[in-house]
């Protein structure tokens, strides 16, 4: 539990998130229109998402689908009745006058995400429901000075609105666990999880109480599109209502908006309680009714997740759970690491992936995806590493070489004669040689400075161009040290 240190004492946040992740699918959530990102405005926008009068919604299969898939990936019960509501508001990007979406019987209860924390223990999040929903268009205010421009391409666009218990006590583990979330999502493909447009966004709760006091009143802050800002704006409200209540105020009941260059919220609205949306269902939607069968047979063709591969990479390959964890970050991440360990040792691929691959993408501004060196390629570099062929300080030249020409290991190696000295005469007669030129520091080392080992290998290093089997060099360098 992280607490904040106040005037008047400690302090616990209580954070919990509405996570509107876009499903997945080609058409929206009532209509045939393309959900396409980045078209031109109100170019996919069908007489359904206008509210053109007469006009029917259609439920899309696919959507409902993804919506499944979701919940059976976040460990949750899939409800076989559902039922959509409309909920009435008024904004000029909501054609309609309300949303379809759904209240008290939604498609989805509860369930729990799990995230690792930084001392190594795990914590359950709650899921509370997932429901299908969907989206508003876009008001456009910073084309003039004196309209509004409305875009209704989002206009009708499936959302599924994960809800999360209040079990959220940092900005840093609710980082963690948007980060899981869309994890999760992307393994089950049912949502892209790209928040710079728009497909994955957070409403974020957040209210503050002295340990062991009742909940105190929570503030929305609403639509934040990148984790960086969740987590800037949890820090800024929390630390704005504890000052607001060790001065003597009273925290309202709000809607906020995040500003990021600024990093602060600022009020938009009291907050709409459940009544003022005015529920009722749908009367041109009958009740979503599913059979346990549909639901059996989504599940049976799920992917692997985060969780169940993490367990396998640490149990199969004999993987650190820290080491796993990063190689589950993404499927394509996992699925690289597989290739490379199928034909070569797997913690030296975990090592090379986690370490010299990641550097290297960081610094290009690359992905695994986008990665010029090749699972194949990474896997025989390490395999000359294996056979000794090189040392693992010279495979970092040849890595370094193969990033930019692309060449294979070998070819590089051959071009550059930098195939390991594994002769173990010719080490020996180069320690022999070292040793006779630094008496002192062997009469040194041999009454207890043991710490000159490192030196001694330094010295045969740096005289065979770092060409000299390093475990030869250490045993040869024992044995003629030891006399």
């Amino acid at each position: 539990m992280t607490l904040l240190q106040g005037r008047t004492g400690l302090w616990e946040i209580i954070i919990g998130l509405e996570v509107h992740a876009q499903a997945t699918t080609k058409s929206k959530l009532f209509s045939s229109a393309s959900t396409d990102f980045g078209a031109e405005p109100n170019t996919q926008v069908s007489f359904v998402d206008a509210a053109f009068p007469g006009m029917l919604p259609v439920l899309n299969k696919y959507a409902v689908e993804q919506a499944i898939k979701t919940g059976l990936g976040l460990k949750a019960k899939i409800n076989l009745k559902s039922i959509f509501d409309r909920k009435n508001y008024f904004y000029p990007d909501l054609p309609q006058g309300y949303q379809i979406s759904q209240n008290s019987d939604p498609i989805v209860g509860h369930g729990h995400v799990m995230i690792d924390l930084p001392d190594g223990t795990e914590r359950k999040i709650g899921i509370e429901r997932v429901h299908l929903e969907q989206d508003a268009g876009k008001s456009i205010h910073d084309l003039d000075p004196n309209q509004t421009f409305v875009d209704l391409n989002r206009a009708g666009t499936p959302l599924m609105e994960i809800v999360t218990q209040p079990d959220l006590r940092s900005a840093e583990e609710t980082g963690q666990f948007v980060r899981k979330l869309r994890t999760i999502l992307r393994y089950l493909e049912t949502c892209d999880g790209n928040m710079e447009q728009g497909s994955m966004r957070c409403d974020v709760n957040v209210s503050v109480r002295k340990v062991g006091d009742p909940l105190g009143t929570r503030c929305e802050v609403k639509n934040v599109n990148s984790i960086k800002f969740i987590q800037q704006a949890i820090d800024h409200e929390a630390t704005r209502q504890i000052e607001v209540l060790e001065n003597g105020g009273e925290i309202r009941q709000e809607t906020r908006q995040f500003d990021p260059s600024t990093g602060t919220t600022r009020s938009l609205r009291d907050k709409e309680d459940a009544q003022d949306y005015r529920y009722f269902p749908d009367p041109d939607l009958i009740p979503l009714v599913l059979s346990q069968d549909d639901v059996d047979e989504i599940a049976r063709n799920l992917p692997e997740l985060p969780d169940e591969k993490k367990e396998r990479f640490v149990t199969t390959y004999g993987l650190t759970s820290y080491d796993a964890d990063v190689l589950v970050s993404t499927k394509q991440t996992a699925d690289y690491f597989e290739e490379v360990a199928k034909s070569s040792e797997a913690k030296l691929a975990a090592n090379w992936i986690t370490g010299e691959l990641f550097a290297a993408l960081n610094k290009e501004n690359k992905t695994i995806e986008t990665s010029p060196l090749s699972a194949k390629a990474l896997s025989e570099l390490i395999n000359l590493i294996i056979d000794g062929t090189i040392s693992g300080r010279i495979a970092k030249d040849v890595f370094a070489d193969m990033l930019l020409t692309t060449k294979p290991a070998k070819t590089i190696i051959e071009e550059k004669g930098l195939v390991q000295n594994s002769n173990a005469d010719e080490i020996e007669a180069m320690i022999q040689g070292i040793l006779d030129q630094n008496p002192d520091m062997v009469t040194q080392y041999r009454s207890g400075k043991d710490k000159l080992f490192g030196f001694f290998v330094g010295q045969v290093m740096k005289q065979s161009g770092g060409k000299a089997n390093p475990s030869l060099v250490n045993d040869i360098l024992l044995k003629l040290l030891q006399g």
